[in-house]
């Protein structure tokens, strides 16, 4: 079996890209955990007007609609409104069995690029990549020979 680190992870995309906003909370991609212990979200923001106020947060439920959705604990950032271009990364070890990620946006705009979630820890390896939500193909593995 490779020892690459891709075939021991599952992608998933937890949140497409959101044009500028303000005034609004944005709900990502339900993602299921089972058989994983945990799950990291890698947002990248766009442009964020000066005064904005942002929050990139992980949320976890028991149940798929998530019903009774609360916020993880300690897994909230603060993105800075000069974090143009930036990357936010939130770990969330052991949530409920349902989780995604929660984009609060106030004040001014700010653009989400998009996140991305990768489920770790996995049960079985190598992961199958869920064909209706990674591109065929879009996960290489190699081993390099030394020169």
């Amino acid at each position: 079996m490779s020892q690459n680190l891709a075939n021991s992870l599952k992608f998933a995309p937890a949140m497409d890209y959101q044009a500028a906003g303000t005034s609004d909370t944005l709900a990502g991609t339900t993602i299921d955990t089972a058989g994983y212990d945990g799950v990291v979200f890698i947002g990248k923001f766009g442009t964020i007007t000066a005064t904005a106020v942002t929050t990139f947060k992980a949320q976890h439920d028991g149940a798929s609609d998530m019903g009774t959705v609360a916020d993880v604990t300690g897994a909230t950032i603060s993105v800075a409104a000069d974090d143009d271009g930036q990357v936010a990364v939130v770990d969330v070890y052991r949530p409920r069995r349902y989780v995604r990620i929660a984009i609060v946006r106030a004040t001014a705009n700010a653009v989400v690029d998009g996140v991305v979630a990768i489920l770790y820890k996995g049960r079985k390896s190598p992961v199958t990549q869920d064909s209706t939500l990674v591109a065929t193909g879009a996960v290489a593995t190699a081993v390099g020979i030394p020169a």
